[in-house]
């Protein structure tokens, strides 16, 4: 442990192991680093430089949220990826992405609506860029993409819809690099969100649900796909 990390006091501490946690957090949703690979304490502190508890303590947090698996003995490593997990994990999506959307249409004011224009907005001006690498445009863009999405449920009135709908869409992020790693088929993606936008906009609810689990159920498909072109094992 460098010098810094062992002067620092409790405040410092807490400050590293959110810093860890950060950025564990981010690598592992952007898929850099893969499904099932090994996490060493010792080779995660001397690439951060935040201290050997600070990690420790940053991977138990992620383990409580299902990105880590923790064995005894033998350390942690990222969640693996499956078929069998990300079909669960889609179809759970889609179910709780139902009742917020539904919900929000219901209840959603002009506010709401001028968020979800104006995120679709900067969306669609952003440069769609390589994802096969990290980029400050990649991220840029899966940030916009993210804030769409979270604009069309987030009048739905509930917190813990919301706590839900935000787990399962970080851990279905986990799947965007699989994805583009396999065959690619052509999606006109601007056009889905138009399509569900207009729908939403004329709180046409059924369609709105129905062009939203197209939308889900592609994605799906084009990371099965890639998944089962890699050799994946079929479940857990």
């Amino acid at each position: 442990m460098n010098q810094s990390a062992v002067e620092a006091g409790p405040m410092d501490a807490g400050s590293r192991t959110e810093r860890a946690y950060q950025r564990l957090r981010q690598e592992i949703l952007v898929g850099e680093l893969a499904p099932n690979e090994r996490l060493r304490v010792a080779d995660l502190e001397a690439r951060f430089e935040l201290g050997l508890t600070p990690i420790r303590e940053a991977l138990a947090r992620l383990a409580s949220e299902g990105l880590v698996s923790m064995e005894a003995r033998r350390g942690a490593r990222v969640l693996e990826a499956s078929p069998a997990e990300l079909a669960d994990l889609m179809k759970t999506r889609r179910e709780i992405e139902r009742l917020c959307l539904i919900e929000s249409i219901k209840r959603g004011d002009s506010k709401w609506e001028a968020e979800v224009l104006a995120a679709l907005h900067v969306l669609a001006r952003a440069p769609l860029p390589d994802f096969g690498e990290r980029s400050a445009l990649a991220l840029e863009w899966e940030a916009h993409h993210r804030r769409f999405h979270t604009a069309l449920v987030s009048a739905c009135g509930s917190d813990w819809l919301l706590r839900f709908w935000n787990q399962l869409v970080d851990h279905s992020q986990r799947y965007r690099k699989t994805r583009l790693q396999g065959p690619l088929v052509a999606r006109d993606v601007q056009a889905e969100h138009q399509a569900i936008l207009d729908a939403v906009l004329r709180r046409d609810a059924d369609a709105a649900v129905a062009l939203m689990d197209r939308h889900l159920r592609d994605t799906e498909e084009a990371a099965l796909a890639a998944l089962r072109q890699a050799g994946a094992p079929a479940g857990r």
